[in-house]
């Protein structure tokens, strides 16, 4: 295909979506107009690609949690944003686990699985420019009969966007891509105009949550996100992707909430990592998660942690659910 073709047809890309932008909606009216769509939305692709910023940011509100480590996310997680007549279900999915093949992993890949195969639109998250073996095999799980949208995420590392002309062409051949949509996920102006491009593709059919929901997941389980999401940012890559975080009491008393959890990891070594010197790395992952749960709630947490030992747990399969995954 002649270079002047492919540079049209990225040109295309970005007016197509320049233009869905100027009919994006961008606030929610007092009543909706026109007949109301309703549809799921999966969000996939291979492990640190943006997919749970993209969901935040789609969402408006942080419900997904976020880390530079790979296997951040292990649940299927729903953001809900709803505008104007339509109500969008975002269903965030973790990485596809190709490196390691015990009980946790395995429970990943079964989510991310489920998660294609029974929504509207599947919006499959590559860093633009680049295509990897793991990505090829997130592409190889997607059903042939749902519509699948490229998002060229993280557009903004993207020096001359010329050069994206002969990717667009071979990421042409592996897939019937309906769309191919180059943004960021951190660009807000990105994200407005992503709406609209979505929104065709969802059936029209009453809303299935209320306008004002957020999210289908309890303030438990966003309790444990986002402790773990500490866990991973304070510990970097000292601590194994395995450790995992336990619920024991929730009792709510108004606006307060009282907590208390359990961070598990699989050996003594791993402990003293989480508790640190003289408990400091401890107390600061408890603080860091009580502050964003406070502002998330808008109301005052009590958080208790503790830290325990449970050998080979992510190669059990029993244990594995046990804590809560599928």
């Amino acid at each position: 295909m002649p270079n002047q073709d492919l540079d049209a047809m990225l040109a295309g890309a970005l007016r197509k979506s320049s233009k869905a932008q100027a009919t994006a909606p961008e606030a929610e009216p007092a009543e909706p107009l026109g007949p109301k769509r309703c549809g799921y939305i999966a969000i996939v692709g291979k492990p640190n690609v943006g997919k749970s910023t993209l969901l935040n940011a789609l969402v408006g509100q942080k419900v997904s949690i976020t880390s530079s480590k790979a296997q951040t996310t292990r649940h299927r997680i729903t953001g809900l944003r709803t505008l104007g007549a339509t109500q969008f279900v975002f269903v965030d999915t973790p990485g596809f686990q190709t490196r390691h093949g015990n009980a946790l992993n395995r429970s990943l890949n079964k989510t991310v699985l489920g998660a294609v195969t029974d929504v509207d639109l599947i919006v499959f998250v590559v860093e633009a420019g680049n295509f990897h073996s793991a990505d090829a095999k997130v592409l190889e799980l997607l059903p042939k009969n749902i519509p699948v949208i490229l998002l060229a995420n993280k557009l903004d590392m993207v020096h001359r966007r010329a050069e994206l002309a002969p990717w667009l062409a071979e990421m042409q051949q592996r897939h019937p891509f309906a769309e191919f949509v180059p943004m960021s996920a951190k660009s807000a102006k990105d994200v407005q105009r992503f709406y609209a491009i979505c929104e065709k593709y969802l059936p029209e059919q009453d809303w299935i949550h209320d306008a004002d929901d957020l999210t289908d997941r309890s303030e438990r389980f966003m309790a444990a996100e986002m402790v773990r999401e500490k866990l991973f940012r304070l510990t970097g890559d000292e601590l194994p992707y395995t450790s995992t975080v336990i619920i024991d009491k929730f009792e709510e008393e108004g606006k307060l909430r009282r907590i208390a959890a359990t961070i598990v990891v699989e050996r003594d070594g791993h402990k003293g990592m989480v508790i640190g010197d003289k408990g400091e790395k401890l107390k600061r992952i408890g603080t860091e998660a009580r502050q964003e749960l406070e502002k998330l709630w808008g109301g005052k947490v009590f958080l208790e942690l503790w830290v325990k030992v449970r050998s080979g747990w992510a190669d059990d399969d029993a244990r594995v659910r046990s804590f809560g995954y599928e």
